[in-house]
């Protein structure tokens, strides 16, 4: 009897192949752990890099052609020197509007445009921390707690109408906004291109990172949103693929107070501001609520 063939028949993997293959499997899932792992370690330790884009000044901040342009300064409560601008018309004692830019925004270079954009109000354009020629590292909590003692500070003023305040966040600066208008007294506020939260903006976009446990600027506005009863006007650009409008409807829907909504069809979020009737719906508002 001939000896039995031990050869592996063809399309078949002998046990040494069979262990060679799972091996490099198990070496090509290791592999892949150690990357996502090496990423998500990326993200927790570089996010404000990702998130805050802070801007030198640019340009030498002009007023509107009639108005007049202070410095103005604030120095935080851990010692942390914060500058901008405050541009006011020529009428005494103005109602005052704050704005706060979006996350690569340096403000007061927009100076010049208050007039066009607001009417006949004073405005405050304060850089971030880190932003322009202000001190410190931005984050969620410095941020708004910057703003909220700029505010406390403007109160205290008595050649500003504090009474009639409104406050203007654009992207980044609508997460800010919003927590202002959730615990202090404004009359009115104005968000464009707002989010529900930065969160949500990030798992949409990186949706196959763990977004949620991640971040730690989570800027949840919707959360703030039933705090703060001021009317509100939400601006939106239809092609904004970097904060969809489906996220500012849904603040919008739980916004506290009367919620307004405008739509700029084919703008998106770079350019939502060029839209003709963008400063007139702002100075339209401004003029009923505040």
């Amino acid at each position: 009897m001939r000896a039995r063939d031990r050869r592996v028949p063809h399309g078949k993997l002998g046990p040494a192949s069979l262990r060679a293959t799972v091996s490099a499997l198990i070496s090509l899932l290791a592999a892949a752990i150690v990357a996502y792992a090496a990423i998500m370690a990326v993200v927790w330790f570089a996010q404000e890099r990702l998130l805050f884009y802070p801007q030198p000044v640019a340009v030498q901040p002009h007023a509107p052609v009639g108005w007049s342009l202070q410095s103005f300064e604030h120095v935080t409560a851990d010692g942390t020197r914060l500058a901008g601008v405050l541009v006011r018309p020529p009428q005494a004692r103005p109602p005052v509007v704050i704005y706060f830019g979006g996350n690569a925004e340096e403000v007061t270079m927009s100076a010049d445009e208050a007039a066009a954009t607001y009417g006949e109000r004073a405005v405050l354009f304060l850089n971030y921390r880190g932003y322009g020629q202000s001190a410190g590292t931005p984050s969620e909590k410095a941020l708004v707690s910057d703003a909220l003692e700029v505010f406390d500070a403007l109160a205290a003023r008595t050649d500003l109408d504090m009474g009639r305040v409104a406050v203007h966040g654009r992207s980044l600066g609508a997460g800010v906004a919003v927590q202002v208008a959730a615990a202090r007294p404004v009359r009115c506020v104005v968000l464009t291109s707002p989010f529900a939260s930065a969160v949500s903006v990030a798992a949409q976009m990186y949706w196959w990172l763990p977004v949620r446990l991640l971040m730690r600027h989570p800027f949840d506005s919707l959360a703030r949103a039933p705090k703060a009863r001021a009317p509100a006007l939400f601006l939106v650009g239809s092609d904004d693929t970097l904060i969809r409008p489906a996220q500012s409807w849904r603040l919008a829907d739980a916004w506290g107070g009367p919620a307004e909504r405008k739509t700029f069809t084919g703008f998106g979020h770079g350019d939502v501001h060029l839209h003709p009737g963008y400063a007139r719906a702002i100075r339209e508002f401004l003029t009923r609520h505040a």
